[in-house]
């Protein structure tokens, strides 16, 4: 078998606020809101990325896709470097790359019709006959499951679920390989989120769509995710592939997050062990000096409170963030230079 071919590489993204006080707004401090992050996406895989409210998933996703200007780091798409690149020269590269986001009632314009909707990106990136441009939006319309009589409709006519059917449809107007899907059924009802997965499963198997899905809906991830990435305070804790993290979690915040998963069958559900943290998450402008999980980790040592552990490759193809999984003197030696070995592992990628 052929080695997968990388679509997304991301290393060491970071994307700071800068916070300004005072009566002469001067810039007083900045929220990390992420700080670090490095992981892969291989070509027609979904990545998905999970985490609590406020972690930096969503954060992460848009500048992935350059929505922002980045801190640091870098980011490759389908080969090329955009982590750098002007926002004037990224219009260019845009059609390989498309967002499909959260709310579909804000993310779309209430004052164009679905036609209007989805035909936008064919007028500003291409230039198609009229009968072409009708015919690319029915085309599109069909794929997504919506009537191409609604075509003349306006978005407050349609319900949430159709409404995202339709931002589904115009990031799919351009073709694109790589999309970002922010919390794509977070704001609509639960009988309607299986569709809108299903039909997201089902336009990555006919078009070989590679995705980052961001969601905190853990269960909904188990279903459409290939590997997941564990996001907490702007840093990756863990990266795995589906059912080796939802079956053994490694990292000590992972456990935590699946325990409050609720369990269907009763008779299970009163035998799972909660693991209830204490404390609250620090702030993103202020994080600590070490682990950022080492306040509320019910297994923290000591120098977990002084070093921020690396993330690390513990077994094939999975990545934790955590002191418990490796040597300590290893790694002070590797720091130094004193261990090849470790020097090694750290140049390997999520």
């Amino acid at each position: 078998m052929p080695p997968r071919r990388k679509l997304v590489e991301v290393r060491d993204l970071k994307m700071h606020f800068p916070i300004f006080a005072g009566v002469l707004q001067r810039r007083a401090g900045e929220v990390k809101a992420v700080d670090g992050v490095s992981f892969d996406i291989y070509e027609g895989e979904t990545l998905g990325l999970v985490g609590e409210s406020g972690c930096g998933k969503s954060t992460c996703g848009r500048a992935v896709l350059r929505l922002y200007d980045i801190t640091g780091g870098s980011i490759r798409i389908d080969g090329a470097e955009i982590g750098d690149v002007p926002q004037a020269k990224l219009r260019r590269m845009r059609p390989t790359m498309q967002m499909v986001f959260q709310d579909p009632q804000a993310s779309l314009n209430p004052r164009m019709t679905v036609a209007g909707i989805i035909g936008e990106p064919l007028d500003e990136h291409g230039r198609l006959s009229r009968k072409d441009r009708l015919d690319r939006i029915y085309e599109l319309m069909d794929a997504v499951g919506l009537n191409r009589n609604f075509a003349n409709r306006y978005p407050h006519e349609f319900s949430g679920g159709q409404r995202q059917r339709i931002g589904i449809a115009r990031a799919l107007a351009l073709n694109p390989k790589f999309i970002v899907c922010d919390e794509p059924i977070a704001a609509l009802d639960v009988s309607i989120q299986a569709q809108v997965v299903n039909l997201l499963e089902d336009l990555q198997d006919r078009l070989g769509l590679t995705y980052l899905f961001i969601s905190h809906d853990l269960s909904m991830v188990r279903h459409i995710a290939d590997r997941v990435a564990v996001m907490y305070l702007g840093k990756v804790a863990e990266l795995s592939p589906r059912e080796g993290l939802y079956d053994r979690p490694l990292h000590p915040y992972t456990q935590a997050l699946l325990s409050a998963v609720p369990e269907p069958d009763p008779a299970l559900e009163e035998r799972v062990e909660r693991i209830i943290l204490t404390g609250d998450v620090p702030s993103p402008a202020n994080p600590p000096q070490g682990c950022n999980f080492c306040t509320r980790c019910p297994r923290a040592m000591e120098i977990c409170r002084r070093i921020d552990p690396d993330f690390l490759e513990i077994e094939p193809g999975r990545f934790v963030a955590c002191h418990l999984y490796y040597d300590h003197q290893e790694r002070h030696a590797g720091a130094t230079g004193g261990t090849e070995a470790t020097s090694d592992q750290q140049g390997r990628h999520p």
